[in-house]
């Protein structure tokens, strides 16, 4: 059954274009995984009566706006990794013979052996986001979502112990002043995308902030009222004089605030300034003044067409830069890390890192636990160090 879940995901992902889930096709028809929780129809969906079977004054135009306004909830790559996991879920529902009915109202019995059967086969993350996606679906489509919260809290922590060691990721190692000081050598700043990158990779060392935040998907996925622009940044000086450079990012995912949120950095010194990297990117890759591109355009072949700035481009630059330096090259995510890292050696309070990196939740605390560099001075003789590291690191008192 794994092997078999397994290929039919490999398939799916290689070649959307191929169909074989044959059983229920017109429920189910022909479109991309992002789609899936959208084209997808469960046996018994939303419908205009009511429990006691009195019909509402509901159109059926009413019931596809409703389902059409829900599905902006998610963001088009978490739908398509619960697209996949929809997928997943009528294969195993198909290989077990389960009638279409039972696919949508799900039983809780039946989703503890669905998540049973891809135990020890993928990463726990991976699993849980499978869940998330048939979930999803119950919810878009008005079928009701009635699970035993406490057993399938149980069967992800188990699924977690269980994922094979091939699915758990390379440990993200942070991007360091140093690091970014050795690629920069091997990295020409005339060159329209090296300059791009550059400015790129220190705008979002300095402002902690995501790449995904910075950079688009694909090259047609650029969307303004989503991605950064270049009409998104401004400079700002407070009552001392100080000066610092701000963007505007209107929507990334849904770790981004609805209304969008502020980045910024400050001028800093030494070869890895965002400041001098930004305003080479500007004069290298000017772009009109009316022009509503993303914000790391570059002119690309004939210097006259403008590209955006793509995570893929972004982390392949830099890789190439990182062994012609002789290093290893660094996951994307570790730039972030690396901004937090610098920070936090350097002395800044850890509020203060946290609202930089606009953490909303303890997850900032992993970037404290993993890295001794950090907790050292505040596991020496200070009462000062040590009563801060306290006051942030143990829940309050109930």
């Amino acid at each position: 059954m794994r092997a078999r879940v397994k290929a039919n995901i490999a398939a799916n992902k290689q070649d959307d274009e191929v169909w074989w889930h044959e059983s229920s096709f017109p429920l189910h028809p022909h479109c991309l995984a992002q789609d899936r929780l959208l084209r997808w129809k469960p046996f018994v969906a939303r419908s205009a009566i009511d429990n006691e079977g009195v019909p509402l004054p509901l159109s059926d135009e009413d019931l596809t706006c409703i389902l059409s306004v829900m599905v902006r909830a998610y963001m088009p790559s978490t739908l398509s990794v619960f697209g996949t996991g929809l997928l997943v879920w009528h294969v195993y529902c198909d290989k077990k013979n389960v009638p279409e009915a039972q696919h949508a109202l799900a039983l809780q019995t039946l989703l503890s052996g669905f998540l049973a059967t891809l135990a020890g086969a993928y990463a726990g993350g991976s699993i849980a986001n499978y869940l998330y996606g048939v979930q999803a679906w119950h919810i878009l489509h008005g079928v009701r979502w009635v699970i035993n919260n406490d057993e399938t809290k149980v069967m992800l922590r188990a699924v977690e112990w269980e994922e094979p060691a091939s699915s758990q990721r390379k440990k993200r190692l942070p991007y360091t002043v140093d690091f970014l000081t050795r690629i920069k050598a091997h990295l020409d700043l005339d060159t329209p995308l090296n300059a791009a990158v550059w400015a790129c990779v220190t705008t979002g060392f300095y402002a902690v902030a995501r790449i995904g935040e910075l950079t688009v998907r694909t090259l047609a996925s650029f969307d303004p009222n989503i991605h950064v622009k270049c009409c998104d940044w401004r400079l700002e000086r407070d009552r001392n004089g100080l000066e610092q450079t701000t963007f505007f990012i209107p929507r990334m995912n849904l770790k981004c605030a609805l209304g969008g949120e502020d980045i910024y950095w400050a001028a800093q010194q030494g070869p890895t300034d965002p400041a001098v990297a930004f305003r080479n990117h500007l004069q290298v890759n000017a772009a009109p003044d009316d022009a509503c591109l993303p914000l790391f355009v570059y002119r690309f072949k004939d210097a006259v067409k403008l590209r955006p700035l793509t995570k893929h481009a972004f982390i392949t630059r830099l890789a190439m830069a990182a062994r012609a330096a002789k290093l290893d090259p660094l996951q994307g995510h570790g730039v972030r890390i690396g901004g937090t890292l610098e920070y936090l050696l350097r002395g800044k309070p850890f509020d203060v890192v946290r609202t930089i990196g606009r953490w909303q939740s303890n997850a900032f605390l992993l970037y404290l636990r993993k890295h001794a560099q950090i907790m050292a001075p505040y596991m020496q003789a200070e009462p000062a160090l040590h009563t801060e590291f306290v006051r942030v690191t143990m829940p309050p008192v109930r």
